[in-house]
């Protein structure tokens, strides 16, 4: 359920408020009695206990105490899994509508609460026959703060419904999220931000030779698509695009070199990258951003018949690249070098990948954060790295040197399609860079990008990782 995002002048003496202080000593008078205020102090300082709830009958009022962090990051995250904690709170109670309170929270604390609570409210119970006794029932929440202003509200909102789209979109099954519903999504999002957008379809595809791309289609009886999302507005600051290609493998079987069942339960989502980079585009149209944004989602899925690409195949890239397959089920590194490949058209100034393409840096660093490489786009990544502690979508940057590079040798093509298991996710990104020019970022999102578990406000399935990351790194540039 969406949630109504709005600025207060003013609190209600019957409404539901939550009130976040960051001392018991610094908390409203005229919202709770003085009993009430020494009830809160005593167990505060006593017994450290930091969340009250006042039934006062006709609402409530929840008041949060936020200890300090030496780190503004850490603080922003602990308040969003605050956040987390309250909308379960308040789901609970069923309580459909209150205001935040927080007069001496500064404007970015009082955001991350925010996201916490409207991230952590998320629910996919589309396939749920009796939906009544699990939907959540916060519809809207209203900020009292002299420091938030609507236009902080209007922006958070954007960012925050492209999130949950992403969402959306990876927790789909794929037997409705398949290659022509997900280009149809994104055509959908396209008409509602004011994006230019342009499929192009097998037959494009073959004619400009994609055999990346062709070759992993080849086992499906769904065509394979390439989108092309533009955002241009009149009045832009970087005079080239920025452009961001996302993995789009609606799902994974691994090819002729099957995955076994384990590992093949959640595959659905091997198309997080696109999902993620179609509503980081999408929102910064929906933001009005003067950004120059392109976005490219190589799209198909990665199936076996007997027409299946195999081990031992040649293949020709768009560049004119020969790749020896080695593996079928290294199959989004391969739609992707067509996708880059294909971005140098476009004379980028910076070219940012995303997909979840190895298992290996899923074991290097888990969930907790997004394994990154670089080339020549050094000033980029560091400012992705501020923009991913901000966020709390952590960058782990593992070194690039060429002689990875030298692991993809192959004796009868130009190179390999994947190298040794040692250092995977390395290896992956250095068959990227071969099909790049430009300045370019790669993300390994493979290890957060789904969860299995709830992992508080970025709830179960598909997480939307990165939409928060790369909006705040571009909205940055300006």
């Amino acid at each position: 359920m969406k949630i109504n995002l709005k600025k207060t002048n003013s609190v209600p003496s019957d409404t539901n408020v939550i009130l976040l202080a960051t001392d018991a000593e610094k908390i409203e008078n005229n919202i709770l009695t003085k009993e009430e205020q020494s009830h809160i102090r005593e167990n505060y300082n006593q017994r450290d206990i930091k969340q009250f709830i006042f039934n006062k009958l006709s609402h409530f009022v929840l008041v949060r105490i936020i200890p300090p962090e030496n780190d503004d990051y850490k603080l922003w995250e602990s308040l969003r899994k605050i956040g987390d904690e309250v909308q379960i709170t308040l789901n609970a109670m069923k309580i459909k509508s209150l205001i935040i309170v927080g007069n001496e929270m500064k404007k970015e604390d009082i955001l991350a609460f925010i996201e916490g609570i409207i991230l952590g409210n998320y629910q996919f119970i589309k396939y749920l026959n009796n939906k009544s006794k699990k939907i959540n029932n916060l519809e809207e929440v209203n900020i009292h703060s002299e420091v938030i202003e609507e236009n902080d509200l209007l922006l958070q909102s954007v960012v925050l419904d492209a999130v949950i789209r992403a969402r959306d979109m990876i927790n789909e099954p794929v037997s409705f999220m398949n290659t022509k519903k997900l280009t149809q999504t994104f055509e959908e999002m396209a008409a509602e931000s004011g994006i230019k957008i342009e499929v192009l379809n097998k037959k494009k595809i073959e004619s400009l030779k994609m055999g990346g791309l062709l070759a992993v289609n080849k086992g499906s009886v769904d065509p394979p698509a390439l989108t092309v999302m533009e955002w241009k507005p009149e009045h832009y600051v970087n005079q080239k695009p920025v452009i961001l290609v996302g993995k789009g493998v609606v799902y994974d079987t691994g090819g002729l070199n099957l995955k076994t069942g384990p590992n093949m339960e959640n595959m659905k989502m091997d198309m997080a990258g696109a999902a993620m980079m179609a509503a980081v585009i999408f929102a910064i149209a929906k933001a009005r951003l003067p950004l120059y944004i392109i976005a490219l989602m190589p799209v198909t899925d990665n199936r076996l018949n007997g027409n299946a690409y195999a081990s031992g195949d040649i293949i020709t890239m768009y560049d004119g690249t020969t790749v020896e397959v080695i593996n079928t089920d290294a199959e989004g590194r391969l739609i992707l070098a067509d996708a880059l490949s294909y971005a140098k058209k476009f004379n980028p100034e910076l070219v940012v990948n995303a997909a979840t393409l190895t298992g290996s840096a899923m074991r290097a660093i888990g969930k907790y954060g997004i394994v990154a490489m670089h080339s020549d786009a050094g000033k980029d990544m560091e400012a992705l790295k501020i923009s991913g502690n901000r966020t709390y979508e952590r960058i782990a940057e593992v070194p690039f040197w060429e002689e990875y590079g030298e692991l993809l040798k192959s004796e009868i093509a130009d190179m390999k399609n994947i190298g040794p298991p040692e250092a995977g996710m390395i290896t992956a990104g250095k068959f990227l860079e071969h099909f790049t020019d430009y300045p370019f970022i790669h993300l390994d999102i493979a290890g957060p990008a789904f969860t299995e578990k709830r992992d508080s406000y970025r709830n179960t399935g598909g997480t939307g990782i990165g939409v928060r990351l790369l909006f705040d790194f571009l909205k940055n540039k300006l």
